[in-house]
């Protein structure tokens, strides 16, 4: 495993400055997830760890070692693509091996990692097909083994679900997940847009805005405590909700915060909003209400189950005690959390 630094890298192609002094410390055997809107840079810094592309300024250490000049093949790397990268004329137990063929390894080395990489992806029974007869699913779980067999000190994984179907998603993300408790020695870079791989693989997420880091922790605590209001409108599903105006005025700042699951929904006269719900989602487990306050958009309200609440209804809200996160002109936090008022 590998203990990754990044020293005020930054990285342009010309005139377009795209990564912008990106200073990080990655821990061994740690799984971090690169998140952030398109075009924020998480697939170019993941580049850059892997030696595709150049840095332009600023140090890569792998163990304290600088690495900004060292061949790809050389950093210990293995990286997955969205796309597989799979040799279409090649079975799957020839794809697995072809890393260690090329490296030199004997064939009872490469039959016996091929073969334990299979065992850990379930993917045994498959080895001697070619991947136009495997599902997506299959495909990208091959390409994890091929990743498994060269032993690499680091993982790197760039949206490697995009391309799969909801409950495929669901299925390899698990596989991923118990990949990481498995090779626990093996330090694992994730790059993605989607909330819930982020929140349910990632032992720390790096949230990047437009080439720089907004905030590095924790799923728990970026979605408790963001660092400003970026973070806290990016992080979580749906994301959290934004008053202005008089609402923030009420709590002494510029923007006041609150997640959906933590409003409720009282009886007349018991909350301080009042509003009509203007759209109704049922998600079977969840029911979210889209209440206009008279703000700039409609507050997202989640409610757990079924509630006899339709598009129409006037209903009174109250936010919980101690969720409300309050936020300056800058997007900085004023006091996290405030109590209800």
């Amino acid at each position: 495993m590998a203990n990754i630094q990044l020293r005020n890298v930054t990285k342009s192609y010309g005139a377009a400055h795209v990564i912008k002094g990106v200073d990080l410390d990655i821990r061994r055997g740690e799984f971090m997830v690169f998140v952030g809107p398109s075009g924020c840079g998480k697939s170019t810094l993941l580049r850059l760890i892997s030696g595709l592309e150049t840095i332009t300024s600023g140090d890569l250490l792998f163990d304290g070692q600088r690495v900004n000049n060292v061949l790809p093949s050389k950093r210990g790397i293995a990286m997955v693509f969205q796309s597989y990268a799979l040799y279409p004329h090649m079975t799957v137990y020839d794809n697995m091996a072809f890393g260690m063929k090329l490296a030199g390894s004997s064939r009872a080395e490469q039959d016996a990692r091929v073969r334990k990489a299979a065992r850990m992806l379930q993917i045994e029974h498959l080895l001697d097909r070619l991947p136009k007869q495997l599902s997506g699913g299959q495909r990208q779980r091959v390409a994890i083994g091929r990743a498994i067999t060269r032993d690499p000190r680091v993982f790197l994984f760039d949206e490697p679900l995009s391309n799969l179907d909801a409950a495929l998603r669901v299925a390899t993300r698990l596989e991923i997940a118990k990949l990481h408790h498995e090779m626990s020695d093996v330090t694992m870079i994730y790059v993605t847009h989607d909330q819930v791989e982020a929140m349910t693989l990632a032992d720390r997420i790096c949230v990047l805005r437009d080439g720089r880091v907004e905030q590095v922790g924790t799923p728990t605590e970026l979605y408790e405590r963001p660092g400003n209001i970026f973070v806290a409108g990016f992080i979580g599903s749906p994301k959290m909700n934004f008053l202005r105006g008089r609402f923030a005025a009420e709590h002494a700042c510029h923007t006041l915060g609150v997640r959906s699951e933590h409003i409720d929904v009282v009886a007349e006269g018991e909350g301080p909003w009042t509003g009509r719900v203007v759209h109704t989602e049922d998600l079977g487990s969840d029911n979210y209400l889209f209440v206009d306050l008279g703000a700039e958009e409609p507050v997202i309200v989640r409610q757990p189950g079924k509630v006899a609440i339709h598009e129409g209804a006037v209903v009174t809200l109250r936010p919980k005690a101690g969720m409300l996160h309050r936020f300056d002109e800058d997007g900085l936090p004023v006091q996290r959390p405030l109590a209800a008022e």
